[in-house]
């Protein structure tokens, strides 16, 4: 697949690791350099919470309740904010699944599409993803395990891993 840029890629960090979990921020890193970020406030009945994940996160439901934004007005955001475009995940087996947790709990239809990030890499790009996004990790020393930090170190990773490939787009 031939990209004029690099692709949009979506994040989630979420209540904890299984299906009862449920989204709790939505990270964005546009294929222009653009950056959504959204805390979830939790619906009533998403009730799942596990102190590992927050742990991992370090948001709190406290910091959900008091800084979370309305889950209608996260996916009217995300919808305006991606206009009708394809963005990918490398965590799409979980993502998408929260993604439409939380569209569903909103009463909202999603306008873009989700995809799994591996349907665009290529075969040098697999081959060394592992090796470049943990020295771009390394490089970042101490930045927070967040949605949009994770989706600019994503999307950094696909750069990187793609001009070692060869493969063509502009930045």
């Amino acid at each position: 697949m031939r990209l004029k840029s690099p692709p949009t890629i979506l994040d989630i960090e979420a209540s904890g690791f299984g299906s009862a979990s449920f989204p709790i921020e939505v990270g964005v890193k546009r294929h222009d350099g653009a950056r959504f970020c959204r805390l979830i406030q939790p619906y009533k009945w998403w009730t799942h919470w596990d102190k590992e994940a927050e742990l991992l996160h370090g948001l709190t439901r406290q910091t959900l309740h008091e800084h979370g934004v309305q889950g209608a007005s996260v996916c009217h955001d995300l919808n305006v904010f991606l206009n009708d475009q394809t963005v990918y995940s490398d965590g799409w087996v979980v993502d998408y699944p929260w993604l439409i947790k939380l569209y569903a709990a909103a009463g909202v239809a999603m306008t873009f599409k989700l995809s799994a990030l591996e349907y665009i890499l290529s075969e040098s790009q697999m081959q060394t993803w592992h090796e470049v996004k943990t020295q771009l990790l390394a490089q970042q020393s101490g930045s927070r395990h967040r949605a949009s930090v994770d989706a600019e170190l994503i999307q950094q990773t696909f750069i990187s891993t793609a001009a070692g490939a060869k493969l063509p787009f502009a930045r």
